[in-house]
């Protein structure tokens, strides 16, 4: 297991634009279209793999959340957007998805948060994919993660949308820190300890009948029946968490139950493992890119940043600013580092006592 805080976060925010970068290609894809163009995705598919909208606004909420830390307001995050994307005279609107553009278009209209999030799309992806910093920041501490990233969607979505960014705030929150030794393993068959307390950690900040919750919970179902059926195959898992979420015919991909669930099953599925929780949200498709961004943050803050392929790390520099150009130059790694501090490494060196984040996330 990785040691200290900032390895976790390397690993969170590294493999948050790891994730982004192999999924794109892939993304609005049904299965059977990816296996027919390149067969199973094993890593990258183009010779210039690069983040995309989950990347860039990944590092938006990083930087603003560095800034004003758990003193964080509605103000501040209604500000940021006006300063960073909304007021820029940059010509038409370069990226990201419809819950977006929906909220850019309300902003510039003059209307505030919570009203700036009464677009059509206020149930996407688009806090989901932006939510790991959140984790990163409040490691061990999944309540205020997700209390924390609730403050940051309230310009940009609602409902739903918000349940997805408080799940996957709280899952890298709980994958930011170890158990205990006692609970670092269970008995043989009966489930995996790591990986239960980060999805255990997810459904602990939503609302137990939302549509987010049963999806999850779904996909998780899932997955673990999957590992415990010798014959199952990957193609097999990934069908079988697939079809547990996935709305047959719907055309948005970007629902945030359903990629948050397929992100978790991911995860489970592969008892977190970096490589195979990123590339079972890849090959399943639909939005791709987000699922593999979510399982990479949870699994690069579960197992740390050298868990990573380096191939696949070294392939990641600064954002390009494609989708939003305010933030190019920034690396995901700077935005870890401001995050999670080399001081932190030594306020959590020790083994976890009584009251710890440790002992909280673990319940």
């Amino acid at each position: 297991m990785p040691g200290s805080p900032r390895d976790r976060a390397r690993g969170a925010l590294l493999g948050l634009a790891v994730g982004d970068a192999l999924g794109a290609p892939a993304e609005n894809m049904k299965p059977s279209q990816i296996r027919r163009r390149w067969g199973r995705i094993e890593g990258y598919v183009e010779d210039d793999p690069a983040g995309t909208d989950d990347t860039e606004y990944a590092i938006f909420s990083g930087l603003l959340l560095a800034a004003h830390g758990s003193a964080l307001t509605v103000a501040h995050v209604e500000a940021a957007w006006h300063q960073w994307i909304a007021d820029r005279d940059e010509g038409p609107f370069r990226g990201a998805g419809f819950s977006e553009r929906g909220t850019l278009e309300n902003l510039r209209r003059g209307l505030a948060a919570p009203i700036s999030a009464q677009h059509r799309h206020a149930w996407s992806d688009g806090l989901a994919m932006r939510a790991a910093p959140f984790g990163v920041f409040a490691a061990g501490w999944p309540a205020e993660a997700a209390r924390l990233v609730a403050i940051d969607g309230t310009v940009s979505h609602d409902g739903e949308g918000i349940y997805g960014g408080r799940a996957v705030a709280a899952g890298v929150a709980a994958a930011m820190v170890d158990l205990p030794k006692g609970l670092r393993r269970g008995p043989e068959g009966q489930g995996d300890p790591i990986t239960d307390v980060v999805i255990a950690a997810a459904l602990s900040v939503v609302p137990e009948d939302s549509w987010t919750a049963r999806s999850l919970r779904r996909a998780v179902g899932a997955a673990q029946r999957c590992r415990h059926d010798p014959g199952i195959t990957r193609l097999g898992t990934e069908r079988a968490v697939r079809s547990a979420v996935v709305i047959g015919g719907y055309p948005w991909t970007d629902l945030a139950p359903e990629a948050v669930g397929l992100a978790f099953g991911a995860f489970a599925a592969a008892r977190g493992d970096f490589a195979d929780s990123v590339l079972t949200a890849v090959n399943m498709g639909r939005d791709a890119d987000t699922t593999a961004a979510v399982a990479g943050a949870l699994a690069g803050a579960l197992c740390g940043a050298a868990a990573i392929p380096a191939a696949w790390a070294g392939a990641i520099g600064p954002a390009r600013g494609s989708c939003l150009p305010s933030m190019a130059g920034y690396h995901v790694l700077d935005v870890a580092d401001l995050l999670a501090p080399a001081g932190a490494d030594a306020e959590v060196a020790a083994e976890p006592g009584a009251g710890s984040p440790a002992e909280a996330v673990a319940g």
